[in-house]
């Protein structure tokens, strides 16, 4: 059971009924386990993940913005989920993925595919989780980034000039006051009429 659980990371219950259900054969324990995680994430479809964490990640030119959902704060705040979230920016960051879709067909760092991942911290962690969405920046301008503590709001900017501690300043000041316009050209004539 111990050496099961270290494997695949989860509960000694779960890995106890996997081991009695195989007649004590490790490799059909974590082929019945995988086949129950598959169960199990269809089975949080249907759930609803509203909450979740943020996350940038730069690699060379490339800087990477993701967001993934988790149904709970709690499961947020975790030092699992905060990891797998910044593994996901550092995988998108290096291998700048298309899409959703084309991200969740990528190598993390561990070896397996992002949808492998997920399945797995779905089954350990027993919530509903998604890849919601990500953005990839390439250039060569100066890029500063800011992720606010709650992990809920994250900004990039891009600077001609300056250095990163103004850019990091400005994407601080970005995530304090929520600017919609960089400049009052701008601005939509409507928006002026109603402000």
């Amino acid at each position: 059971v111990k050496a099961l659980r270290e494997m695949t990371g989860l509960g000694m219950m779960e890995c106890k009924k996997a081991l009695e259900e195989t007649s004590g054969d490790k490799d059909a324990a974590i082929e019945l386990m995988r086949k129950k995680a598959g169960a199990k994430v269809e089975k949080k479809a249907g759930r609803t993940a509203a909450e979740g964490l943020v996350s940038i990640a730069m690699e060379g030119n490339a800087t990477a913005l993701v967001e993934v959902n988790s149904e709970t704060d709690f499961v947020a705040k975790g030092d699992e989920f905060k990891g797998f979230v910044t593994q996901v920016a550092s995988c998108i960051a290096r291998n700048q993925p298309a899409d959703v879709n084309a991200l969740l067909d990528q190598t993390m760092d561990a070896g397996k595919t992002v949808t492998k991942t997920l399945e797995a911290m779905v089954q350990k962690l027993g919530e509903k989780m998604k890849l919601r969405r990500f953005e990839t920046y390439i250039g060569d301008n100066t890029v500063g980034s800011y992720v606010h503590t709650t992990g809920k709001i994250a900004v990039l900017v891009e600077i001609e000039g300056g250095d990163e501690t103004l850019a990091k300043d400005i994407a601080m000041h970005i995530a304090a006051s929520r600017p919609r316009f960089i400049g009052p050209e701008e601005v939509p004539e409507e928006v002026k009429a109603k402000e």
